[in-house]
């Protein structure tokens, strides 16, 4: 079956403007490894909002792609394309896809993790005037390279589920797999009330959490989170101190076991710190940028804190967010975290909202 040697795409020239919907070569011949995919669903990320207000930027990233939770159906596939279990991946499959590796550096060959790849390609990573130039989510068709990291999707895993697992979701998985898990009867505090914190108040409830505290904004949110299994909610009207004192209240001034950072804000950090128990831990999840942050090392030292950094997660951590979501079809409304799909030429305009908080995921389904 043949594909298209150009795609639409939504690409992104200057910080905080709108896209530009424009045509990318897709190549005319399939490398064995390779697929071509008609982009289905793009959900979009805080990341990618981040990206595009030049809130969190690198050097020399324009112009490119936005979104990286995407899936989508194979429409011409090359020799030899196999899926992360093995599997031959056809024409006709629904995949979904985590970064794409070289497999013989340093962080692929000795440390094993993908996510270390020195030459690791993974959405805002690859430029739209390069090779392979569409592999952003805002675009009809993806081109995904022989090392990218592909999974063969479940029927019944629906696309948005699906596309947001790429990120959202597995970051979460990661981050708790980073923590060690959830001490049964422990008290968790997420902070941060978007995708990744309503995820995060999932997991730990799911996972036998005494209390599940989340704090975030606005209140639409955390009524959200309490439907994913929020014991507690704290919301931003208050200062540091108080919500470090609610969290306290909340456990009889022992602190929370462990506390992740979902959120990036500035400050969150020190809050953490104030309100992680003795020998708790705190997982750096959310932050976006490379601004300094003051903390107190002290309180670390006095408290004998554990603190982790967590990046993002690697196609084991994607196919076992496919398996939770599947899972847990019945136990948590995940539907009510997506917005309204709407085509490319309303991804501008899916990004000023959700930088204005009035979406948690917006969807984009480019082929509408």
């Amino acid at each position: 079956m043949g594909h298209p040697t150009t795609t639409r795409a939504a690409v992104l020239r200057e910080h905080g403007a709108d896209l530009s919907i424009e045509e990318l070569p897709l190549p005319a011949e399939v490398e064995p490894g390779a697929a071509v995919v008609k982009v289905d669903c793009a959900t979009l990320c805080a990341t990618d909002v981040h990206l595009w207000s030049g809130a969190m930027a690198f050097p020399e990233m324009l112009p490119i792609v936005l979104g990286h939770e995407t899936m989508g159906t194979v429409i011409s596939v090359g020799a030899g394309t196999r899926d992360a279990l093995g599997r031959d991946v056809k024409v006709g499959d629904r995949i979904g896809w985590s970064e794409s590796v070289c497999g013989h550096c340093y962080g692929c060959a000795i440390l094993r993790n993908p996510v270390a790849c020195s030459q690791r390609g993974y959405g805002f990573l690859l430029r739209a005037d390069r090779p392979p130039y569409a592999t952003g989510g805002l675009a009809g068709h993806n081109y995904v390279t022989p090392g990218a990291l592909k999974l063969v999707l479940p029927d019944d895993v629906k696309d948005t589920w699906a596309a947001s697992a790429g990120c959202a979701v597995k970051t979460v998985l990661h981050a708790y797999d980073r923590a060690g898990g959830v001490r049964p009867g422990s008290t968790v505090v997420v902070q941060g009330a978007g995708a990744l914190g309503i995820v995060a108040t999932a997991v730990a409830s799911l996972s036998g959490a005494g209390k599940v505290i989340t704090i975030g904004a606005p209140d639409s949110r955390l009524e959200l989170a309490r439907g994913f299994g929020a014991d507690v909610t704290v919301d931003l009207d208050g200062d540091a101190d108080s919500r470090i004192a609610a969290v306290m209240e909340a456990t009889n001034g022992r602190g929370a076991e462990l506390v992740l950072d979902l959120a990036g804000a500035r400050g969150v950090g020190a809050e953490a710190i104030g309100m992680a128990a003795f020998g708790g831990k705190f997982v750096i999840v959310g932050s976006t940028g490379f601004q300094p942050d003051e903390i107190v090392l002290g309180a670390i030292m006095g408290k004998e804190l554990n603190v982790l950094g967590s990046l993002n997660g690697d196609v084991g951590d994607l196919y076992r967010s496919i398996e939770f979501l599947s899972g847990t079809r019945d136990r948590f409304p995940w539907d009510d975290l997506f917005g309204t799909p709407s085509g490319l030429d309303g991804a501008s305009g899916a990004l000023s909202s959700m930088s204005r908080l009035e979406q948690v995921k917006a969807v984009i389904n480019p082929n509408q």
